[in-house]
């Protein structure tokens, strides 16, 4: 039985990985490289650390506390995962992709004559400027990643930040995310959330505030209207 809903909304705020793009092959080269020099649990470390900034898993699962090295592992991680997928892409595998129907979604966004999305990544700027371009992620109108904020996801503040960035309520922004740590962040904002299926279950985004759940978003259609976003949302799983 289908299950379809329309809302509207002033503003949209993305995550990134995991919402717009697909980085998984890359980013699980890395931690399996990560996980080799520090004797780290792959397992456990791939089941909670997406959707975590890198500066916080690298504190986390490496144990690192020297800002100075701290800094380092995490540019090291990052542009490992750039590095990665470009190997793969040259190898005709994915390497980092646009998930589906994201690129016409915000192509429709960005026909709109104020600033109504913007990006919130728990990434560093040096990774996502990067990521973006490879995966053909048109420009944003806003950028807020995990160099702007003080607390990364679940912390509301990412997307308090977004919301800032583009001079609107909070409270009248949708947020879209794939991640448990970051619907909550999305939900502790005050925003309402859009959790797509695309890195997670269906249950386990279950139970943590998201106002809709759908599995990517080729489910949602958006229109710009007296510059605002009238979204369809099909639940259907």
């Amino acid at each position: 039985m289908s299950k379809i809903s329309t809302t509207t909304t002033r503003a949209m705020l993305f995550d990134m990985d995991g919402t717009l793009l697909d980085s998984t092959p890359a980013v699980l080269a890395t931690w399996e490289y990560f996980a080799k020099e520090y004797n780290l649990n792959l397992r456990e470390v791939l089941r909670t650390s997406h959707g975590v900034r890198t500066v916080d898993n690298m504190r986390k699962w490496c144990g690192i506390e020297d800002p100075i090295q701290l800094k380092d592992a995490t540019e090291t991680f990052e542009s490992m995962i750039v590095s990665e997928a470009k190997q793969l892409q040259a190898a005709g595998k994915d390497g980092l992709i646009a998930l589906p129907n994201v690129l016409p979604l915000l192509k429709k966004l960005n026909t709109s004559s104020i600033p109504v999305w913007a990006i919130v990544t728990s990434a560093t700027n040096v990774y996502a400027s990067a990521a973006l371009p490879t995966a053909g992620i048109p420009e944003t109108p806003k950028l807020i990643t995990g160099d702007d904020v003080r607390k990364g996801k679940p912390d509301p503040e990412p997307y308090l930040a977004g919301a800032k960035a583009l001079d609107v309520d909070v409270k009248d922004c949708i947020v879209v995310e794939d991640a448990p740590s970051g619907v909550k962040s999305g939900v502790a904002s005050g925003a309402r959330v859009l959790a797509t299926c695309t890195s997670h279950t269906r249950e386990q985004l279950q139970g943590i505030g998201a106002t809709w759940i759908v599995t990517d978003l080729s489910r949602i259609t958006f229109e710009i209207e007296d510059g605002r976003v009238k979204l369809t949302i099909d639940e259907t799983p």
